[in-house]
């Protein structure tokens, strides 16, 4: 069975001056010349993306497209009119998000999560703004302190909301950010805590032990790169210790507290040496 709008195993069975045809069961697919690759011949199983062309055809690619059925992307949009916006996911043909997916109306030059869905009616492969419909809100497989894979989706007055494994969707409080993100960004992060209303909490650092032992050696490294000096001390400002670790003050104590216990450094009024 032929999956649209995802890659597929297909076995090549004609060569044509057009380009060739692959199979599977009694589905022939067109693939054309402009895409096949050197020396493709007759038995040769290739791994191709399908979709549909404006006419309507099964075409196979071996173009990678920036978003396949059933997952969420950030894409622009190349222009907008009666019917809707079609979006650049690095095909010849653009990606249309219909009007009635739109959850605001897209504007041209700008970029949207999006998630991409092979449409019921026709068969073609579409986007849709209106996230909600899409994201898992139950049966959360997740555990704390799970690493996963995040896509931030929009910013609220609490922090970031991110989709999470293209599943589920999940929430970075502003307070706990300490590096620069933005809508978009695709980034790894941690599972803080599922709660009993299924709703997630994210990180974008390790918790507990993990944490301080992961911040231990980038205190150490820093130091090691300045001549075994580091000129942080228990006054120094919460800005002052973000900007050179990207961590809260109450983490880097945590950290400089273990490395003290471990007779790895020493703690001056000017900052903390590292012990021979």
């Amino acid at each position: 069975m032929i999956n649209v709008g995802a890659y597929n195993e297909l076995e090549v069975v004609k060569q044509l001056d057009f380009g060739i045809y692959l199979k599977d069961g009694d589905t022939e697919i067109l693939m054309p010349t402009k895409w096949v690759p050197q020396d493709t011949k007759i038995g040769d199983r290739l791994n191709v993306f399908v979709f549909r062309d404006s006419d309507d055809r099964l075409i196979a690619t071996t173009i990678e497209p920036y978003a396949t059925a059933n997952t969420f992307a950030f894409l622009e949009a190349k222009q907008v009119n009666q019917v809707g916006a079609f979006m650049d996911w690095g095909m010849d043909k653009d990606l249309l998000v219909p009007f009635r997916e739109q959850s605001q109306r897209l504007e041209p030059g700008r970029s949207y999560v999006v998630f991409v869905y092979v449409d019921e009616e026709t068969n073609r492969l579409t986007a849709s703004t209106k996230l909600n419909r899409y994201i898992e809100n139950t049966n959360i497989e997740l555990r704390d302190g799970d690493i996963v894979d995040l896509l931030i989706y929009s910013e609220t007055d609490l922090g970031f909301n991110a989709i999470i494994n293209n599943r589920y969707s999940g929430l970075i409080y502003k307070n706990e950010i300490y590096e620069a993100i933005r809508v978009g960004d695709q980034i790894k992060g941690y599972v803080k805590h599922v709660r009993e209303d299924n709703k997630i909490d994210l990180s974008l650092q390790k918790s507990g032990f993990e944490l301080v032992d992961d911040v231990k050696w980038r205190i150490l490294n820093m130091m090691k790169q300045n001549e075994g000096f580091l000129a942080l001390t228990d006054n120094s400002s919460p800005e002052e210790i973000k900007a050179k670790f990207q961590i809260s003050k109450k983490a880097f104590k945590k950290a400089v507290g273990a490395l003290y216990r471990e007779r790895l450094v020493k703690i001056t009024d000017k900052g903390i040496e590292l012990l021979k």
